[in-house]
């Protein structure tokens, strides 16, 4: 099977750190150049206009769709959704569910980058078992309230795949009805996710050499993998805690400086701005 046939890609984003912006610039290239022209692919656009998104980010090949969505949320969830986990930008990557159906779908964080199709992915296409999904390693459990039925392994939704087809929504509702709870953080988000993909059939599992699971603070790994890297605490402005007598932020954004030019020589395109030594974590202006 060829890797671009059939195949979605989509990515989340909302008001981040001018980092994540960053980040999903390499990451949208970067899938552009393992999967080529004929994949689908879209970026969903949440607290911010789609409009102001993309001036963050730059210039992507001109096939990506920008989706801005709402917060409404389907009937059958807004009963498991704590409203504070709503207003606080969680449970984004429910905005929808499902936006290639009849592709091989893979949901990838922002700052999640691929270089190259990591032999897990090509492996899952290759397959077309309708039953079997794509979920990526991490480094420690972190399944919330799901945790029980999320499986023994530690899983991240950074990387989540779906062959054409699946019932993801049925899969969802049948995990609630059996664990009724209202999430109330990401990692409750996580485990309904990781739960679901391993219903049907054992997942096809993007490991930690493949992909890293890559921070400055361990458990996490500080380097890259072969593949690609996902840059976990990307995202964030700021963090209310301290490593090593230092602000957890100055640690991820020094991380960052120090891998992002091998990034863009993995990708092979030209940073559209120069890294700047320091500079504070300050807001968008939309």
């Amino acid at each position: 099977m060829s890797p671009s046939r059939d195949v979605g890609i989509r990515w989340t984003i909302g008001d981040v750190d001018r980092r994540g912006f960053e980040a999903l610039r390499l990451a949208v290239w970067g899938a552009w150049h393992c999967f080529g022209p004929d994949a689908a692919y879209a970026v969903c656009v949440n607290s911010i206009p789609a409009q102001a998104a993309r001036r963050h980010t730059g210039e992507l090949p001109c096939a990506v769709e920008w989706i801005e969505v709402d917060r409404s949320l389907p009937a059958w969830l807004v009963p498991h959704v704590d409203p504070e986990n709503l207003i606080e930008g969680k449970v984004w990557k429910f905005h929808p569910l499902q936006l290639f159906p009849d592709r091989w779908e893979i949901s990838v964080d922002n700052d999640c980058i691929l270089w190259e199709i990591p032999p897990s992915i090509r492996r899952w296409l290759e397959a077309e078992d309708r039953e079997r999904c794509l979920i990526e390693a991490d480094v420690t459990m972190a399944h919330g309230q799901f945790a029980r039925l999320a499986g023994e392994e530690p899983r991240n939704t950074g990387i989540r795949g779906v062959p054409p087809g699946f019932p993801l929504e049925a899969e969802l509702r049948t995990l609630l009805r059996e664990n009724p709870v209202v999430m109330s953080s990401e990692l409750d988000e996580q485990g309904l996710q990781v739960a679901a993909m391993g219903r049907r059939s054992p997942p096809e599992v993007v490991t930690v050499d493949e992909v890293s699971i890559c921070s400055p603070f361990p458990p996490h790994l500080p380097r890259l993998g072969e593949f690609g890297a996902h840059f976990v605490g990307l995202n964030e402005r700021s963090l209310p805690w301290d490593y090593c007598g230092r602000p957890a932020t100055e640690w991820i954004a020094e991380h960052w400086r120090r891998h992002r030019p091998e990034l863009y020589r993995h990708v092979g395109i030209a940073p559209a701005e120069p890294e700047p030594a320091h500079e504070p974590a300050g807001p968008h202006v939309a």
